[in-house]
């Protein structure tokens, strides 16, 4: 039995340049990680400033105010006892660099910077920062004026360090590190650093969250020791959903977990471990590779303990089984997480959402319900922010859910917007829907809307299209297809700034979009239309997974009314009945060439698409994800004739029967 050491790992929704609320969420996790009686309290990447401030990264004054919350955290009491990590950016020799920074008792003991970065996918961290190439050099950082007037200190050491204390031996490694394949942390453990870290800002996506386990249980097999993980939290103004997942490893075996998706803004997981089991493991497995590295780590000393003398009786922490949540579990809390934090922060009093009784549509309105679900579960756990939060969006100071359908009665409004070409199959399931949830519903007819438009292109034109059914020609049929489709989408901002207004209540409405990825990536909507929203939940999942989700929603929810959804056949409703009946089917064919064509010809309609929840590996988001052009030689010649001279191959190459 040797020192015992109690260690706390948090996730923390911060929100990018609120520094005021991003150094009290700080603090407060602090203050918890002590009630624990943890000695050592680690934080997400970047979480004094958030990790989202992208571009503004490039301004001084992001620099200027992360110096200024990180004086205020040297200052406070709480923050007193206790060895503090938090994340934040700083320029060094005029060069920017993400780093974590280390302090005790109004001094900072080290400042180590990031020295593998994520530019990959959603990260362009090398846009604006560098890496710090100096392996294992460390050179002496000039404090800004306003810490050495806390600190008495003129410089801090800064680089690839690691810290001793009296009992053992911290290293750091900062998200992308861990998933990169010279982690820092095989070098550390060969040198005898007993205890990683890791700082994440590492985000949800669908089927993930074993990947991130697996890294931190095979960091501490392979040469023992204990791995802390912690993650940012929640929407901090952008596409992506950080999902938690705080952790605690030791020896190759989670002993804490913390939980993926959650209303929370603080998460504080601590675990207490024997160090001597860390020794053991490594005396026994590892021991022929535990030498001397060749250049060991430069150790920054502090007269500070992890452990106390007293802590024989102290029990430890036990290996635990993850708990994965399903794809559709994930779907049901994840977006709805991030619709509840960009709903909250936005200032406004709901959503609205075009419901055309499609599986889209329908996906969408189950994971606001889901949302209210959780808000009611989180204000009945006795969560004081969730309930103030929902009462400042609902405007009622006195206002207390009770349900999940009551509650979605005042902050989620769903309209059916009809036309002479829409079915009254359509209508009903749109209905029967908004009934189960407790939206509040409306049928709206844009039939007067569409012929007034027309009526002035006549009167221009002298002419009057025709659909193809009766008569029309491709291009006519067309353009009054996507009459239809813009006038419902200039219908729902406009219902969205003034239906509460028109029921007696303040504030005004988010515009939900319902386009999932298949049809972004083939282009299969109306440029400025319904798929045109303030923000889309849905825009980076399947449609074979939100069928899923259906499914599952059916049963944990009781909506019953979802199984008639997805047993009808798809349409957009936009072209003539046939006796009361959908006559137009929508298919995407699954041809390469087909698809590629489909890709290019409609690639210009990803310039304006709508900010969609980052749920995949891939998406067609041109804003920030798939770089590509939207002009294209859409014949593909080149290609195309590559295509079929393998086609040509294979068919030659194939025994006859």
């Amino acid at each position: 039995m040797g020192p015992k050491v109690t260690l706390a790992t948090c996730s923390v929704n911060q929100w990018a340049l609120d520094f005021e609320g991003n150094l009290e969420r700080i603090l407060k996790s602090i203050e918890i990680a002590k009630a624990h009686g943890a000695k050592y309290r680690l934080g997400p990447e970047l979480e004094i400033c958030g990790y989202g401030c992208a571009d503004h990264f490039y301004e001084s004054d992001t620099l200027l105010h992360s110096f200024q919350v990180l004086r205020k955290l040297l200052e406070s009491p709480i923050t007193q006892d206790i060895i503090c990590d938090v994340g934040m950016p700083i320029m060094h020799h005029n060069v920017r660099y993400n780093c974590r920074v280390l302090f005790l008792n109004r001094k900072i003991l080290l400042i180590r910077p990031k020295m593998l970065m994520a530019n990959y996918g959603n990260y362009r961290e090398m846009r604006w920062f560098s890496p710090w190439n100096q392996l294992r050099q460390v050179e002496e950082y000039f404090l800004p004026r306003m810490i050495q007037e806390v600190t008495g200190q003129d410089t801090v050491p800064f680089g690839y360090c690691v810290l001793s204390t009296k009992d053992t031996c911290i290293g750091s490694e900062i998200c992308a590190e861990l998933w990169n394949p010279r982690s820092p942390h095989i070098q550390m453990g060969l040198d005898g650093v007993e205890i990683f870290t890791n700082s994440s800002a590492s985000h949800h996506e669908l089927r993930k969250a074993d990947e991130r386990v697996n890294l931190v249980k095979s960091a501490t097999t392979k040469s023992g020791g204990i791995y802390l993980y912690s993650n940012q939290r929640g929407c901090d103004g952008d596409r992506i959903y950080y999902d938690g997942c705080a952790m605690v490893a030791i020896n190759g075996d989670i002993v804490a977990q913390g939980a993926q998706f959650s209303l929370d803004d603080v998460e504080v997981i601590t675990a207490t471990l024997d160090l001597e089991d860390v020794r053991s493991y490594r005396g026994e497995i590892c021991q022929p590779n535990m030498e001397s590295e060749p250049k060991p780590c430069h150790r920054v000393k502090v007269d500070f303990s992890l452990s106390s003398g007293d802590d024989i009786y102290l029990p430890t922490h036990q290996p635990i089984t993850w708990h994965f949540h399903t794809p559709e579990e994930e779907i049901s809390l994840g977006p709805a997480c991030w619709l509840w934090d960009y709903l909250r922060r936005s200032g406004q009093a709901g959503f609205l959402l075009p419901l055309s009784g499609g599986v889209d549509s329908s996906s969408t309105a189950c994971i606001v319900h889901s949302m209210c679900v959780l808000l009611c579960q989180a204000v009945e756990d006795g969560n004081s922010q969730i309930l103030e939060d929902v009462r400042r969006v609902v405007g009622d100071d006195s206002y207390r859910p009770q349900h999940p359908k009551e509650l979605c009665g005042h902050i989620f409004t769903t309209c059916y917007m009809a036309s002479e070409n829409s079915s009254g199959d359509t209508c009903s399931r749109a209905k029967d829907l908004a009934n189960q949830i407790g939206s509040t519903h409306m049928n709206i007819n844009i039939d007067m809307a569409v012929k007034g438009i027309l009526g002035i292109f006549s009167v221009v034109t002298g002419k009057w299209p025709q659909f193809r059914a009766n008569g029309g020609s491709h291009r006519e049929n067309l353009a009054l297809q996507n009459v239809q489709a813009r006038v419902r989408m200039v219908l729902a901002y406009l219902f969205a700034q003034l239906s509460l207004w028109a029921r007696g209540k303040p504030g005004g409405l988010l515009v939900l979009g319902s386009a999932n990825v298949d049809e972004s990536l083939t282009g299969y909507f109306t440029k400025y239309d319904c798929s045109s929203a303030d923000i889309n939940p849905i825009g980076g999942i399947s449609k074979t997974d939100l069928k899923s989700f259906l499914l599952y929603c059916a049963e944990q929810f009781q909506l019953t009314t979802l199984r008639g959804i997805l047993a009808a056949p798809p349409t957009a409703e936009l072209e003539p009945l046939t006796d009361g009946q959908v006559s137009q089917t929508d298919e995407v064919a699954q041809k390469v060439k087909h698809f590629f064509r489909m890709y290019s010809v409609n690639r210009h309609k990803m310039t304006t698409v709508t900010p969609s929840y980052h749920a995949d590996s891939y998406s067609p988001d041109d804003n920030r994800f798939d770089l590509r052009p939207f002009l294209y030689n859409t014949r593909w010649t080149w290609q195309f004739r590559c295509i079929d001279n393998q086609v040509s191959q294979m068919a030659a190459n194939t025994p006859k029967q």
